[in-house]
């Protein structure tokens, strides 16, 4: 099914329609400030099991997800002063940022590290959705593992709508994903560059 949301001014009837798939297990692939992301609630094993099925991704590959705000983050993960003035500047935007994970997020969701990756986009859509959820939903790239994303929700609509609950409509998208950043004590580590300037870090070797 899919729906179209208004990527700016996001239609609160249409949040509360698609809030309450999520609520129900459901599976929906929808637009970030970087590309399309397939995603369902974190407390969703069922969905987060289709998840893996449907991009044929490792399990031992945790997903990312989605908080609506930095206070949102600390629930979810241990945020020290460096993390918070990290994020608090570059947050909402196109960063994934890796962190040690508290006792609130589910273990599927975490690395053996016991960190786990989390973003909050600069995207009215996302974080309309999260805050009408009531908690994050998870989000990984729209796309077979390995393969290209997808950033055109009329061509996810036609290869996977029977498989997932919605598409949301937002408009086609850039394509470049976000930069994922891990976070320590007193500095950051680049794991990958994408859309998200990341000139403030230590590049990774």
């Amino acid at each position: 099914m899919l729906i179209r949301i208004h990527p700016v001014n996001p239609q609160p009837r249409l949040i509360k329609q698609v809030a309450e798939i999520l609520r129900n297990d459901g599976v929906i692939a929808y637009p970030t400030d970087t590309i399309y992301g397939i995603g369902c609630s974190i407390y969703s094993k069922k969905g987060i099991d289709r998840i893996y099925e449907l991009k044929g991704r490792d399990r031992k590959k945790p997903m990312s997800f989605i908080c609506a705000d930095l206070s949102d983050i600390a629930r979810y993960a241990i945020v020290g002063n460096y993390a918070y003035r990290t994020m608090k500047r570059l947050l909402p935007g196109p960063y994934t940022f890796v962190l040690r994970a508290t006792k609130e997020v589910p273990r599927v969701m975490q690395n053996r590290q016991q960190q786990v990756g989390i973003r909050v986009p600069d995207s009215p859509i996302c974080l309309a959705l999260v805050r009408e959820l009531g908690h994050p939903i998870v989000t990984t790239s729209a796309n077979l593992s390995g393969a290209e994303p997808m950033v055109d929700p009329e061509v996810i609509e036609h290869q996977w709508g029977k498989l997932l609950d919605v598409v949301i409509d937002g408009d086609i998208l850039g394509g470049e994903p976000s930069s994922v950043v891990e976070i320590g004590d007193e500095s950051a580590v680049v794991l990958r560059r994408g859309r998200g300037d990341v000139s403030l870090f230590e590049e990774a070797p």
